[in-house]
């Protein structure tokens, strides 16, 4: 199977000094052939292109060859995929969203897809044209063939994301429990079927004060090409890549122990996008980072042979006994304890988890939103 782990480079002044190069030269040369192929004359192909690369923009810029012919030349290749992409939203009748250029500070990366062109010996990682070798934070942990590093910057940091073709992967966990239903929310990130509770650490909302603070001194940097405005920017970036990372290190820790823990995990179906619309909400529901934790359960259930489960986004978990089956209708938001006529009294979202556990003995009316039991 095919694995990414991504390391945090420690490279000295030089080494960034290339891997600034690197990342705007690629950024270049993608914006070369944009605007090359933007116009209606020249109609793109992988041959044109490459053509196009080699006799006109190689040799129009000579600092070109400071680079990796490997590393500009994937540019064509991302282009390609942009187009592709574009094509396909053009066949769907969705929304083209023609390629757009790249901007400079955002999203700053490039790939090396030619293993023969990087190595890596222990933590210490080679790249062609670069003489000295970057010193990595740790060890690659999986064994196996590499197949390709993207190098990336954010927030004035340097990541190495290696793809590895692997099998030591553990896969079988034999003292798994059946079954489990998540009750997500922004109260608390997750409660369980089986009681227990994940609290929302709400890190956006703890760090409002800070950002507010240093978003006012970037305001005051009029002249866009400072290096005070510069720094100010940082600093703002920084902090939100300290906020991503934290909220990805739960995420990750949840995601982790439900795959490890259960054979078959139950989630709601979340309209997150349509959650956003909310304005008094939309800050909160962003700050728990729904669709993340989804993503990293489904893909580590693919690795560990667990079920993810998604329930119905009509499914009424919250308003229904987990005991007699009975539909409460009138429960809102506000009633934090469930309690029903058949005497279960219990907290509201442990009774939605234990619903989505259950979830399979429901079925859905399809001419009307409404479950009964089967």
């Amino acid at each position: 199977m095919l694995l990414a782990h991504k390391i945090e480079l420690q490279p000295n002044e030089a080494q960034k000094e290339y891997l600034n190069k690197a990342c705007g030269t690629v950024r270049h040369c993608y914006n070369q052939l944009l605007e090359y192929f933007s116009q209606k004359e020249n109609q793109f192909s992988l041959k044109a292109a490459y053509d196009f690369y080699k006799n006109t923009i190689r040799e129009q810029f000579e600092w070109y060859q400071e680079i990796s012919f490997h590393i500009s030349a994937n540019a064509i290749q991302d282009l390609h995929n942009a187009f592709s992409q574009f094509f396909r939203r053009v066949k769907k009748k969705e929304k083209p969203g023609f390629p757009k250029f790249k901007a400079k500070d955002v999203k700053e990366s490039f790939s090396i897809r030619t293993p023969q062109k990087f190595g890596v010996f222990g933590n210490w990682l080679r790249i062609e044209k670069l003489k000295s070798y970057i010193r990595m934070r740790e060890l690659i942990r999986f064994s196996g063939q590499l197949k390709q590093v993207t190098i990336s910057k954010k927030a004035g940091r340097y990541f190495a994301s290696f793809l590895i073709e692997t099998d030591d992967y553990v896969t079988e966990y034999p003292n798994r429990q059946a079954s489990v239903g998540v009750d997500l929310g922004i109260k608390t990130l997750a409660t369980l079927s089986n009681g227990e509770v994940y609290q929302n650490e709400r890190l956006l909302q703890k760090n409002l004060r800070k950002l507010k603070k240093l978003q006012r001194h970037f305001a005051r940097k009029k002249n866009r090409d400072s290096n005070r405005r510069a720094r100010a920017k940082l600093q703002i970036q920084k902090l939100y890549f300290r906020i991503a990372k934290q909220r990805a290190a739960i995420a990750h820790q949840l995601s982790n122990y439900l795959t490890k823990t259960f054979d078959r995990i139950v989630l709601e179906d979340l309209n997150v996008k349509g959650m956003m619309k909310n304005r008094k909400l939309s800050r909160a529901i962003a700050d728990v980072g729904f669709g993340m934790l989804r993503r990293f359960i489904e893909y580590k259930a693919k690795l560990r042979n667990c079920v993810v489960v998604i329930a119905d986004r009509f499914f009424p978990s919250s308003k229904t006994c987990s005991k007699c089956g009975a539909k409460k209708d009138n429960l809102t938001l506000a009633d934090r304890i469930f309690s029903c006529d058949c005497g279960l009294v219990i907290d509201r979202d442990v009774n939605a988890a234990i619903n989505l556990n259950n979830y399979s003995s429901y079925s859905r009316d399809k001419n009307q939103r409404d479950f009964k039991r089967t």
